[in-house]
């Protein structure tokens, strides 16, 4: 049996044991607050405002409570439709259920379920309109469809996708969506769906759509059952519930005798009061014990198998591999990857890089993979996909896009991701119509994001990673905006300890390299910080390294500078982006410019920029000039230190004092 197979076969044992204890809630790990603290206080005021607003509000209502890291988000929305009393009993329940099982998670989801559905979400981030698809919980019942299962499946199919449609394209998203599809002249399918109304229709059909999928993944075959994500919910059944049929009084009687060729058997009888398989709900405490203890017995027993598995001595080792230690589980078969990309058709081409193209593809038991296939005619390949590999796979970090295998057969080099949706930063940001689905909350986050993945290259993995090549078409986004860094083929490992070092060649592009690095290929943690700079700009900005101003080529940095230094750092901003957080933006060019200076010495450190990110009292120095910066004109003088707060208006933010100009002219040399 392969390694897949058992991990397939494990995942399923997980799965289960999740399913058959029906969890009602779940504690992130994400951080914890100790109690009578301020953050305490705020999220008992944010779970009361939900609570005593959201009958009120018909039945969906969001909140945020305190400042700074001391912030919690609230949402809550009852579904069905139910009555301002079946609402209240869920949202109290849930809330009761969050208190006692998680008493000091910063953040929590429960899903209420009696005698309707209900939603009950809080963190210390903002959460609210952004597509979340994590976690999802399903469960089942225990009748199990028995023959003719296609023709069963292909009407389920079909119901499933006029309901996905039907409920995110409503004009009244608090409205869910009830449809039902006949089997037979005595028996239907009913099915429920709703999303919270604080995202999108796109994402609400991203979202269903995603319930779908993972109910088939896990419990197809069964009576009936659900899925659910922090953003929406789908049930179905074979009896009508939660009052959403009104044309049905009382469940249809049991299917009689089956003839020789019945449309379909059912193996119990459609039960009358629930699908859903779980135990009492006595005690908030019990619901946790019954959930968690399970579900941690098969995790243990998982780990446990795939850690014998995946580090037993390989039985044979990777040829011409020798300098890479890596286990044969990594290992992908060519003629695997050559059926998944459909033998690489131009269809899945996802993109073209320096060392080849990525192709999309889909294994067999349904992962979506990105397969990064090296030019037989490169003749840096070999070399830099041996330090892709040697390098990604000891990384783990959220921001940073996960390395699931390679293949190394004859002349083909294959490198195997995971399979990131929404593509490249790049493909947003100068796209003149997706750039508008980068406002300034998303644009923040992947700012955050990339600064976190940076930080552990840098500081917090077991090697210290200088990526050297940190641009936006190596910024991928996930399904819900996160930036993910990609692309390590000009990484340089280095010691712990050590500084910087040379380069035999200029390895980058061209906008975002260090000018140390382009002058005396001198490289260090510092040119990361450079690169990162310029991203952050671009960003703000929408503008790239360089773009044309009337007749004038104009390179970001300096006129980002410029326009600082004049007062005018404003005009620097995306247009589209006018109306949203001025002192934010205005505080993350400021970081911008703190990270291109010319002076090694001068510019942060991953770490302090991600201090000056997530802390927006942290009081930010006066920048020195930028590398290659062209001057213009001569300015004033200004003081040493800048604090911006939300408080300044647009006015107090274009007389900040500039500061004094000491023209420069530097030279890039060529690659």
């Amino acid at each position: 049996m392969g390694s897949k197979t058992i991990v397939s076969l494990l995942l399923h044992v997980i799965i289960v044991s999740i399913t058959l204890t029906d969890a009602q809630m779940i504690c992130y790990t994400t951080g914890n607050f100790t109690a009578n603290s301020t953050y305490a206080k705020n999220r008992d005021l944010a779970l009361r405002s939900l609570a005593s607003n959201v009958t009120n509000n018909g039945g969906f209502y969001n909140t945020t409570i305190g400042l700074g890291n001391d912030t919690v988000y609230g949402l809550v929305l009852c579904m069905a439709s139910p009555s301002a009393e079946n609402c209240s009993s869920c949202v109290n329940d849930a809330i009761r259920t969050l208190m006692a099982s998680c008493p000091n998670q910063k953040e929590a989801i429960s899903w209420g379920g009696n005698p309707v559905p209900c939603i009950v979400h809080y963190g210390n981030r903002y959460f609210l309109g952004s597509l979340e698809l994590s976690p999802t919980d399903a469960g089942y019942n225990t009748g199990l469809i028995d023959a003719n299962f296609r023709q069963f499946l292909q009407i389920w199919s079909g119901l499933m996708t006029d309901t996905v449609t039907i409920a995110s394209t409503s004009s009244s998203r608090l409205m869910p969506a009830a449809e039902t599809a006949d089997l037979s002249s005595t028996q239907k399918i009913y099915v429920f769906m709703q999303c919270t109304p604080d995202v999108s229709p796109s994402n609400c059909s991203v979202c269903l759509q995603h319930c779908v999928d993972y109910y088939k993944s896990c419990c197809n075959g069964y009576q009936g059952g659900y899925a659910r994500t922090p953003n929406c919910f789908f049930r179905w059944d074979l009896y009508p519930f939660y009052d959403l049929f009104p044309q049905v009084t009382s469940p249809p009687p049991s299917p009689s005798p089956p003839s020789p060729s019945p449309p379909f058997v059912i193996s119990s009888p459609p039960p009358t009061n629930t699908t859903i398989r779980k135990g009492k709900e006595n005690t908030a405490s019990r619901t946790v014990i019954v959930t968690i203890v399970p579900t941690a017995i098969f995790l243990a027993l998982a780990i446990l198998i795939l850690t014998i598995f995946c580090f037993r001595k390989p039985k044979q080792e990777v040829k011409n591999f020798d300098e890479i230690s890596i286990t044969k589980c990594w290992e992908f078969k060519f003629a695997t990857i050559k059926l998944a990309t459909n033998d690489f058709s131009d269809d899945n081409k996802l993109g073209q890089g320096g060392f080849g193209a990525v192709y999309k593809g889909i294994l067999a038991d349904g992962q979506a993979i990105a397969v990064k296939r090296l030019s037989s005619n490169s003749g840096q390949g070999e070399v830099e996909f041996k330090n892709e590999v040697r390098l990604l796979a000891k990384l783990d970090h959220r921001n940073l896009v996960r390395l699931l295998g390679f293949c190394l057969e004859g002349t083909e080099k294959l490198l195997i991701y995971e399979f990131v949706p929404n593509s490249s930063l790049d493909q947003f940001i100068h796209d003149p119509n997706k750039r508008f689905i980068l406002d300034w909350e998303k644009r923040y986050k992947i700012i955050e994001g990339i600064a976190r993945g940076i930080l552990y290259l840098h500081q917090d993995s077991q090697l210290r990673i200088i990526h050297r090549d940190l641009k936006p078409s190596n910024i991928l986004l996930d399904g819900n905006m996160n930036a993910k860094i990609s692309d390590f083929g000009m990484a340089k490992l280095m010691k712990t300890d050590q500084t910087h070092d040379a380069a035999s060649r200029i390895a980058g592009t061209f906008g975002y390299i260090a000018p140390e690095y382009a002058r005396k290929r001198q490289f260090s943690v510092k040119s990361d910080v450079f690169s990162f700079g310029v991203l952050v700009l671009e960003i703000v900005s929408g503008q790239k390294p360089s773009f044309r101003d009337g007749d004038d080529i104009e390179h970001l940095t300096s006129h980002a500078w410029r326009r600082w230094r004049e007062g005018t750092a404003l005009d620097l901003i995306d247009p589209i982006l006018r109306n949203d957080s001025a002192a934010a933006m205005m505080r993350c060019i400021h970081i911008g410019l703190l990270c291109v200076q010319d002076n090694v010495a001068d510019r942060p450190t991953m770490a302090a920029v991600v201090l000056m990110l997530s802390n927006s009292s942290f009081t930010l120095h006066i920048p020195s000039k930028p590398a290659f910066f062209i001057s213009r004109r001569t300015d004033q003088p200004a003081s040493s230190l800048i604090s911006y707060t939300s408080r300044m208006t647009q006015s107090q933010l274009k007389t900040v004092p500039p500061s004094k100009n000491e023209i420069s002219i530097t030279e890039l040399d060529p690659r």
